[in-house]
């Protein structure tokens, strides 16, 4: 694995793992379930957009 490629990587686990933790931490004080449910979308559009910078090259 190249060393950008690892990058973007680790990017991402540090966006899943957000994923996980803010839910339980800093939104446990919000009763709604949009919340979490806004978060979880931001971070998965976050993930989309890093997917389309790391595979638009993939070819060549």
């Amino acid at each position: 694995m190249k060393s950008k490629e690892l990058k973007w990587a680790l990017i991402i686990l540090v966006i899943i793992l957000l994923g996980y933790i803010l839910p339980y931490t800093l939104l446990t004080n919000v009763a709604a379930w949009y919340g979490s449910f806004l978060l979880w979308t931001i971070l998965a559009l976050v993930i989309i957009v890093i997917n389309y910078c790391i595979s638009r090259k993939w070819g060549e």
